[in-house]
């Protein structure tokens, strides 16, 4: 069911985007296809200095021996230009909401043996840079900070689902990174 509330409102973001197509960008961060997760994202300003920026990622790839890397994040964002939107440097105000299923990724210590499976949701702050590439493109680069909140079980294995525990863990520190390439509709 939340899965098909995100993919709706991310729909009708688009349909809204494309209606004001000089103030839109269609994005997807690099970092993220690092680890095989599909991603995109639609930024529009609403302003002089501000834009929004709504971004998703879902991860549902089947991995062998077992190992889980499967996630959907919603990352939307305010976001304030200090020259003109879209150029030079910004900082933004950010939150987040995703599921996760991971585990059994043998080169990760702490998850070599479980799969944890849960929800997060928080916020923070970005800071970031946009460098043009002529008319239409555009890359651009941001870390961001600030607390997340995980509710999640821990899981002998996938497929016997043996719960080991159910936890609550409560995280400050980086909660956003990319690297991403932009296009803009003009």
């Amino acid at each position: 069911m939340q899965r098909k509330i995100c993919f709706l409102i991310l729909l009708l973001s688009g349909t809204f985007m494309l209606a004001v197509s000089q103030q839109t960008a269609l994005k997807t961060n690099v970092v993220f296809w690092a680890t095989t997760t599909p991603n995109a994202g639609v930024e529009v300003g609403i302003g002089r200095k501000f834009t929004l920026d709504i971004w998703g990622a879902y991860n549902a790839w089947k991995y062998p021996d077992d190992m889980k890397l499967n996630l959907y994040l919603f990352q939307p964002e305010v976001r304030y230009w200090f020259c003109r939107k879209f150029e030079g440097h910004f900082v933004g105000l950010h939150g987040h909401y995703g599921h996760f299923n991971i585990g059994q990724i043998p080169f990760i210590s702490g998850l070599k043996d479980y799969v944890l499976r849960g929800n997060l949701y928080g916020g923070g702050i970005t800071y970031g840079y946009h460098w043009a590439l002529g008319e239409r493109w555009g890359l651009e680069a941001m870390i961001g900070a600030g607390y997340a909140s995980m509710e999640y079980d821990k899981l002998r294995c996938a497929e016997c689902a043996e719960r080991v525990g159910s936890y609550t863990r409560n995280y400050f520190g980086p909660t956003r990174i990319g690297f991403s390439v932009i296009y803009f509709l003009r």
